[in-house]
């Protein structure tokens, strides 16, 4: 009993240490998980994080190799007996899991399973996911297992739960530095062509009187023009979402509206899903709409919800954004946030189309051939 203890608080460390590594959220889903398969000695284990889509927003598994997890295909959905588990928040032992009633929609490619133990992870009353493992060396489980992977389960609700604090603190941080970092391009970017313009109106009225001090004026507006293009080109380098890379659009996008639905008042969701690559042109505009959007509602439509969704229609990407807010006759006369957008979807050969109407909101599609 003792040793079972020991590895307990072994198991429990090793979710913390994750924590204050500052690992990312997936990180921490990942130390969790292969801390409970090692735990009970368990052939497989995986942890799934609910969205509010009918799927899973993350869902990690240790003991299976990448080919297998490559066969097995996409993110579940919480259909069968992972579904019942979110539903109900309770724990589930099985001897055999095969004849379950609500086995089902297990893809061939997936590992066989016999033993089953599965527990929910929860912060008071809300299901942040649930710990399932399978097939242990000298299964079946037992009660005490059991009771071992429920106490487990809570000390891992507060690792998550920290973990994505963390992560919303970074994120606030990134939108903190973006914002800085517009500021300093506007500046820089004010400055060059400030200096373009007179350095060209000398230019132009020495033309007649002194043609070889006008050719200087021009060798300096090429070489001014020059420097202004390689520092927007810097920029926009860096401006490049790392989370692009890393997440992908849909997830991006996701990720970008639980953390506006967190900081406002109005209730922000995302319905999304596309299949297929994109060029990374075609992925930074969409993303760079769908947020220029967000912001002009949130900021300017009094709206009381925001939806931003994503398909695919035929042979086009499709993104609309659509809030309830006051609306408008026309064409808006605030900023250049319209402005900006139909460039971005003409520059890769897509089109944004605005609808809106008083009192009754506001869609901004933008439709872009695949």
């Amino acid at each position: 009993m003792r040793d079972s203890q020991d590895a307990l608080l072994n198991a429990v460390s090793a979710a913390v240490l994750a924590v204050t590594r500052h690992l990312s959220p997936r990180e921490v889903l990942q130390v969790i998980v292969r801390s409970a398969r090692e735990l009970l000695d368990a052939r497989y284990a995986a942890l799934g994080v609910p969205d509010d889509d009918g799927s899973f927003a993350e869902f990690v598994a240790d003991g299976i190799t990448p080919e297998q997890w490559a066969a097995i295909g996409p993110t579940p959905r919480q259909h069968g007996l992972l579904g019942a588990m979110l539903r109900e928040a309770t724990p589930v032992r099985l001897g055999d899991v095969r004849r379950d009633p609500r086995f089902d929609g297990w893809p061939k490619a997936h590992p066989i399973l016999k033993d089953f133990l599965g527990v929910p992870i929860q912060d008071g009353d809300q299901v942040l996911g649930i710990i399932f493992l399978a097939n242990k060396a000298c299964g079946p489980f037992t009660a005490d297992d059991q009771d071992v992977l429920t106490l487990f389960a809570a000390h891992a609700a507060i690792a998550l739960t920290n973990a994505r604090l963390y992560e919303r603190g970074r994120e606030l941080t990134v939108i903190e530095e973006r914002q800085r970092m517009a500021r300093e391009l506007h500046d820089a970017v004010t400055q060059k062509l400030f200096s373009l313009r007179l350095t060209a109106q000398a230019a132009k009225s020495l033309v007649a009187t002194d043609p070889e001090r006008a050719a200087r004026e021009l060798d300096t507006v090429q070489r001014v023009a020059g420097e202004a293009l390689a520092e927007l080109r810097e920029v926009i380098v860096e401006l490049r979402p790392a989370e692009l890379d890393s997440h992908g659009l849909v997830e991006t996008l996701r990720k970008n509206v639980g953390l506006l639905d967190r900081l406002h008042s109005a209730t922000v969701s995302f319905e999304g899903r596309f299949d297929g690559d994109l060029p990374a042109e075609t992925e930074v505009a969409v993303l760079r709409v769908a947020q220029e959007a967000q912001h002009n509602a949130l900021r300017h439509s009094g709206c009381s919800s925001l939806r931003v969704r994503l398909w695919r229609e035929h042979a086009d990407l499709v993104l609309e954004v659509v809030d309830d807010g006051d609306g408008f006759d026309g064409e808006p006369t605030r900023g250049l946030g319209l402005a900006s957008m139909r460039d971005r979807a003409a520059g890769v050969g897509g089109r944004l189309d605005v609808i809106s109407r008083p009192g009754a909101g506001t869609t901004v599609r933008m439709v872009v051939p695949t």
